[in-house]
């Protein structure tokens, strides 16, 4: 049977469309590593560490909370200290490492010139390569991309920032015009950045050939505040990789999930990195995901929110408050989860319930390490030599578990909120210092009227040896144990 003229063009333009996508549709699943770089010559001590962690958590967390910012000002900084997972992006030979962050929208490299203010000690000396790129892939004023980075501006002020004549306005040809700068802010920094396009690849494990993505829109930082290393953000506005990758291969970009190697602040543990996979991986009886749904959040879109009902601490059910159970039109409330912020913050007063039960049950045999909470932030610490009385520790410190909307619950592993560690001591001296064990939550203060956002964030500490699951097409988070270390092996080898 002959084919038309038209019928012909129709299947050529279709098989070209094909062959564009193919660089990165080529599969339905892609094993990154991602790399926690975590380096204790950063810190003079454990109390140094887990105060830098638990300062920055409360501080990304505010930054969440704060409605007198526009959308993109609403991002809080991927931590430094504790919780740095990195993965790597190549571009024309050169090779950047990034953090990956679920709780910003947007991927940005710095690049040359670079200045990056009040950076001292955030990074080895010599340590920055900043990108060289090309003026030529600079976006246009009239692009989308340029639209969702000004998210208040309209296309014609951009290009009318932009210097483009009126006329060229009028008959919408500015596209020789570039978009504006943008300005980015975090919880402790921030960032002046243009935007480019280029084809960038990620570098995936030895069995894989790297992710080839073509024609991807980036931010390119020339000044940056306190942060020093770029960003990949995970988030779910349409700037961010999986927006992306959505865009180019929707097997790739409609699914993600990571599941990070348990560090406990111990780099001698880190033998593997904790694998990020794109792309949905068929399932099997074993996998036992508990899926709860992603709330929508109209002023926050960018956000992956979902309802905490309750916490259980032993056998006792404490519920949360109904701001953390579902998300109101002004944007209020939920829980976010995020990769960028270590520990888990609640609201004042489920935290305190938490504490305070904790403290009950461990309370009648460990003697609490006041001096501990001071120099760390956190609290209840205790000593753990059981000096109150005989009963055997793996029964004082009660298990932990959160259940989400729609009856979805998760045990969480004693390692994963009550952190063990030897506090003080001299080495010089041979002096031993003693073991102590915090809980690893924190208060994020008491609820005000003037704040706009989540109202709890569930941390990377509280997520280590889950995979966790975001479900972008079904729209859900879901969480299964797994040995991180073991399914890394497992995936690079298949």
């Amino acid at each position: 049977m002959f084919m038309s003229m038209a019928s012909s063009k129709l299947l050529f333009a279709c098989f070209a469309l094909f062959l564009s996508l193919s660089t990165v549709s080529v599969t339905s699943q892609q094993l990154l590593p991602l790399t926690h770089s975590l380096s204790k010559t950063q810190f003079s001590s454990a109390h140094h560490l887990l105060k830098s962690t638990a300062t920055i958590s409360a501080a990304r967390h505010r930054r969440h909370t704060n409605k007198n910012r526009n959308h993109h000002q609403q991002v809080s900084l991927p931590l430094t200290p504790g919780s740095d997972y990195t993965l790597t992006f190549t571009l024309k030979s050169q090779t950047l490492s990034v953090y990956m962050d679920t709780g910003s929208d947007m991927v940005w490299f710095p690049c040359s010139p670079f200045e990056c203010i009040l950076c001292e000690g955030k990074y080895p000396p010599g340590s920055l390569s900043p990108l060289n790129v090309s003026k030529s892939s600079l976006l246009s004023c009239k692009s989308p991309a340029c639209s969702s980075a000004h998210s208040s501006l309209s296309s014609s002020n951009l290009c009318a920032i932009s210097k483009c004549p009126l006329d060229e306005i009028e008959i919408s040809d500015c596209s020789k015009y570039s978009c504006p700068s943008f300005y980015y802010a975090y919880g402790d920094g921030s960032l002046i950045a243009e935007l480019h396009s280029e084809n960038i690849l990620m570098p995936s494990t030895s069995n894989n050939k790297p992710l080839n993505l073509k024609n991807f829109t980036f931010g390119c930082a020339h000044s940056t505040l306190g942060e020093p290393i770029g960003v990949a953000g995970f988030g779910r506005g349409s700037l961010s990789l999986p927006a992306q990758l959505a865009n180019l291969s929707p097997d790739l970009g409609n699914q993600f999930s990571y599941c990070l190697v348990s560090h406990s602040f111990d780099s001698t543990k880190l033998r593997h990195p904790s694998p990020l996979i794109l792309g949905k991986y068929k399932e099997t009886e074993i996998d036992q995901y508990v899926y709860t749904p992603m709330l929508e959040n109209p002023k926050h879109p960018y956000f992956y929110s979902v309802g905490l009902e309750a916490i259980s601490v032993g056998s006792r059910r404490i519920e949360a408050p109904e701001n953390l159970r579902r998300v109101d039109i002004q944007g209020n409330g939920g829980v976010v989860v995020d990769s960028g912020t270590t520990y888990t913050m609640l609201p004042s007063k489920l935290y305190k319930a938490v504490a305070a039960e904790l403290e009950r049950r461990a309370g009648k045999v460990l003697k609490r390490a006041t001096q501990t909470e001071s120099m760390t932030g956190l609290r209840p610490c205790f000593y753990m030599h059981g000096g109150k009385g005989s009963l055997g520790l793996g029964v004082v410190i009660p298990s932990l578990t959160l259940h989400f909307g729609r009856n979805s619950s998760v045990v969480l592993p004693k390692k994963n909120y009550f952190h063990e560690f030897m506090d003080g001591g001299d080495e010089k001296k041979n002096k031993k210092g003693k073991k102590v064990g915090c809980l690893m939550m924190m208060d994020a203060g008491e609820e005000e009227e003037e704040e706009s956002g989540p109202g709890a964030t569930l941390g990377n500490y509280q997520q280590q040896g889950f995979e966790v699951v975001y479900d972008l097409a079904e729209r859900r988070v879901g969480f299964a144990r797994r040995e991180c270390a073991t399914m890394w092996n497992n995936l690079n080898q298949h």
